[in-house]
Parts: C-alpha cells; structure tokens; sequence
C-alpha cells in the first residue's frame, strides 16, 4: 500500500466523519413531527398550543440547523435571526442569518446579539422559542455586561487564545462578563416554551460550556474566574474594566449567572443533536470498510498539541515495531481539541501544528501517514482545516529550503504545509464537533 493510497484513506475517513455531523440531518433525526406534534427526546409539543414560534441561533452551524428547522415547521414560524461565522451563511427563506466576527467577537455579532434580544422581549408565556447552538457560539452571540467595550472582550479574548487557556477556562470568563451567556439568554426567553437543540464542540459534552451555556445553568462563579487569570498571569495584561467587574462580583456587586435551582429553566429543554463521538464513529466504520484494523483512541483528547502528537506517532512506531495495539494495517482514530500556546508571530492552527509535530517524529519511517483537521473547516485564522504528514515531510521540506523545526517554533504550520501541497482545505463545512485526528500505518 503506497502513500497515495494512504493519504487519499486518511481523507476518506475524516470526510465520513464530517458527513456524520451533518447539522441539517442531526436536527432532522432528533425533532420530529406529526402534524400539530412535535417531538423531542420523548417530549411533545403541541403547536397548537402557541401563538408564536421564533428561531434563534449561534454558531458555525446555526444557518444550515435553520434550514431544517424551516423544512419542518414551515411558515408556522413567526420569525428569526441566527448569528454565524463569516461565509457560513446558507440560504434560507424566513429566518434571518446575520454574519459576525470568530474567534474574536466583532460589531457585526453585537448587532446581531442584539436582535435576537429584541425577538426575546416580543416573547411571551405563550409562545415557543427554538434556539440552535453550535460551536463558535460564544464569539457570535456576544453584547458584554456593565462597563465593559467590545474592545475589552476582544482583548480578553486574543489573550485566552494565546496563553493556552481550555475551552472551558475561556467559556467561563465569557459568561461572567456576558449579558447573554451563562444561562442568562434562558432568563431573556422566561417564560416562554424554551428548545435548544445543542451541536457539541466541546470535550465532554459539557451544557454550561458549549457557546457558554447561554440557554443552561452556569456552574461557575466569579471566584473561578479570578482563578483562572491568575492561573494565566493575566491580570495586568487583561482590560482594567474586566478585572474590576470580576472583583467586584467576586464581593457580590454583580448578580451571579443563574444557578440550577432558577426559575427560569423550568419551561426548557437542552439536547445534544451532534458531538464529537459521533464523528470518530462514522470515520472508524469508514476506516472498516476500508480494510484497516482500527482503534478509536479517545474523543477526550486535549492538551498541548506538540506533546499530543508525540503520543500519537509513539503509538505508530509501536505498531511497527510490535504489531500492538492492533496490527498492520492499522487505523488509529482520536478526537478532542488540543491547544497551542503561542509564542511565535505566524500562522497556522492547532491541527495544522500537530501535523508539523508528528512529521518530524515519524521522518523516514515508511508507510505510516497522519492526518488532522478541524470538522469546522477552519484551523486557527487559516482557511485550511487541518494538514496531511508522512514520512517524507521533512525530507520534501528541506529540499524546499523549509525547517520543520523553525517553523514549529514559530507557529508558521500553515507557510509550512502551503509549499508542500499537504493542506486539507474543504471551505466552509457549517458544522462544529472539534478535531478528528487520523493515524494510518500499511
């Protein structure tokens, strides 16, 4: 089996992956309906029962989840708006889509943010209210609380993008400092009948992390964030206004994110229509029918992507050397989201990196390719979604004038796979589950 083959598997497989979370086809599979009812996870709703259904929306996916909601429910629907990442827009013919800024939020998503509030007050006790969720939603549903500017958020939130902060550390500062996040959308929308439905892109599944928890209860407090900029040394270098609306809630002069016991939680429903698993499935039975012996590794994969990839081509040496964990040919499946602390000025992404990393620890060994991406089709502020390594990157590299090494100590993994023709770029995918990894060793 030659390397050609192994790349074009290795794409084969994280495309089948991607086409499991496919956001139009997941809303299909979990809202059902039969004339007036509709039904959700063994709820009913009767549409019957309400004067007026409005669709909102967050999120890389949130566009192609409105196309189904429209497919079901028709011109039932009142009215709607969903916030989306830039070129994630699909069409559609009763909902608003409205383009913003990601990761870092912009003027257009406060806009945006505040239209949906404005549908929110047009609510009431009897009428229904569907909110679509998916990745990228913290950056796209975005209007900061008390003092603090859209300039301070997207401060903030360039520093917890470089210092390594999780996921869930980075959605916790953004619900505190949030007047939508953090369970407080869900307040907006009380007393009205409450449905999001969830694309997870988040390790865990968490309700309170994915896009900050904005329709669920909030966990954290005002005290774990202070923690946490300590944690990343970041009180001087953060916005003055942030750190005093955090210390000042910290001594209680700022109203916490509503807790579980709220009220305003009893007339909603949270469900998952999409995660990361359901991706890794969908390329490990791919992987299957393609002839390779295959092991999902884990979807709780996280931590600095250089240390990940080590982990990763180790295991592929193993089986070369040994035949464990499984023999040859042999398909290793992970998902997660690792994170990058950045410390060079260029460009590229933490799939990109991992590719980069795993390329100089499998140099020369033959047959064995590795394969990264992001299921959003972005990596980092690239247009390519991850990259493809084997074992003659970095010989390629050199004859092309490129070091691997100066280019992963710069975070250049983008200027780094360009030349070589190794970038997977597959535009806009209007879905969110985070990172599929593929090792493949013939």
């Amino acid at each position: 089996m030659g390397l050609d083959k192994l790349r074009a598997d290795a794409a084969t497989i994280f495309r089948a992956g991607l086409k499991a979370v496919d956001p139009a086809n997941a809303v299909k599979k979990k809202l059902k309906r039969e004339g007036d009812i509709v039904t959700l996870e063994g709820r009913e709703y009767n549409l019957r029962d309400y004067e007026n259904i409005y669709v909102i929306g967050m999120g890389k996916a949130a566009a192609s989840m409105a196309s189904a909601i429209e497919d079901i429910l028709g011109y039932l629907i009142t009215a709607g708006i969903v916030n989306v990442k830039y070129g994630y827009s699909v069409p559609l013919k009763i909902i608003k889509v409205n383009e913003a800024g990601h990761p870092v939020p912009d003027e257009n998503g406060l806009r945006g943010t505040r239209e949906i509030i404005d549908l929110l007050h047009r609510s009431g006790r009897e009428d229904l209210v569907i909110c679509l969720i998916s990745g990228g939603g913290s950056a796209l549903l975005s209007l900061p609380a008390g003092d603090i500017t859209l300039q301070d958020k997207q401060e903030l939130t360039t520093l917890l993008l470089n210092c390594g902060a999780t996921i869930h550390e980075i959605n916790a500062l953004r619900k505190q400092i949030s007047s939508v996040k953090g369970g407080r959308l869900a307040r907006l929308a009380y007393p009205s009948t409450l449905i999001s439905l969830i694309l997870s892109d988040v390790i865990g599944d968490n309700l309170d992390v994915i896009a900050s928890g904005p329709t669920v209860p909030d966990t954290r407090s005002f005290h774990d964030c202070l923690k946490i900029i300590n944690k990343y040394k970041l009180k001087e270098e953060a916005p003055r206004t942030v750190i005093e609306y955090i210390e000042k809630g910290c001594i209680g002069g700022h109203e916490e994110t509503p807790k579980p016991d709220d009220t305003v939680f009893e007339r909603t429903q949270n469900v998952i229509i999409g995660n990361n698993i359901a991706a890794v499935k969908a390329a490990n039975q791919k992987s299957l029918d393609l002839g390779y012996n295959t092991l999902i590794l884990s979807t709780y994969i996280h931590g600095e992507t250089e240390e990940v990839a080590k982990v990763h081509t180790a295991i592929a040496e193993e089986i070369l050397s040994s035949g464990n964990p499984i023999e040859k040919p042999a398909c290793i499946i992970s998902g997660g989201e690792t994170t990058v602390t950045i410390e060079g000025k260029e460009k590229g992404g933490r799939n990109q990196e991992f590719a980069l990393a795993a390329a100089i620890h499998i140099e020369g060994l033959k047959d064995v390719v590795v394969l990264s991406a992001g299921t959003d089709g972005t990596d980092g502020p690239t247009d390519a979604a991850g990259a493809t390594a084997d074992g003659t990157t970095v010989s390629r590299a050199y004859g092309l004038g490129l070091d691997p090494y100066a280019y992963l100590s710069d975070n250049d993994s983008y200027n780094f796979f360009k030349p070589l023709g190794d970038l997977l770029i597959t535009g806009p995918t209007y879905t969110n589950v985070m990172d599929v990894r593929v090792l493949l060793v013939s």
